[in-house]
């Protein structure tokens, strides 16, 4: 008999925190930082031009890396959903050869993929499993 999981993680790990509940800076958070900037910079010593560029070029990079993450994700979405359709019916066997069984449904979960087989039994779609 296999044990499940906690929902959530087919690994049975938390989450990692520093990478779900971390601080993020995204367009307006960035304009409100470059607005108080100005506002507050002494006015005898103005900050030079060409830093106020280099801020908008780094943010520019920035932004257009998470709209590659973005991206990326949506793509991994798509691969994942491909993947646990073409398991769907298929017979699988654990690396330890201890479970094997047809699965009839596939969970798909943010680090990886739980197989529901006949019976009941649940199998983490991980390195080391056989599919016929």
């Amino acid at each position: 008999m296999t044990t499940t999981p906690p929902v959530g993680s087919p690994t049975g790990n938390t989450p990692d925190k520093s990478k779900t509940g971390g601080p993020s800076v995204d367009y307006q958070s960035f304009l409100k930082l470059l607005v108080a900037q100005m506002k507050n910079q002494d006015p005898t010593k103005p900050m030079d031009g060409t830093q106020y560029v280099a801020q908008l070029a780094q943010f520019s990079n920035v932004e257009q890396a998470t709209l590659m993450n973005k991206k990326l994700d949506q793509i991994l979405a798509s691969a994942s959903l491909s993947q646990a359709d073409g398991i769907i019916g298929k017979t699988v066997t654990s690396a330890d050869g201890k479970v094997t069984g047809v699965v009839e449904s596939v969970k798909i979960y943010s680090d990886g993929m739980i197989a529901t087989l006949k019976g009941g039994a649940t199998l983490p779609i991980t390195a080391g499993i056989v599919i016929s």
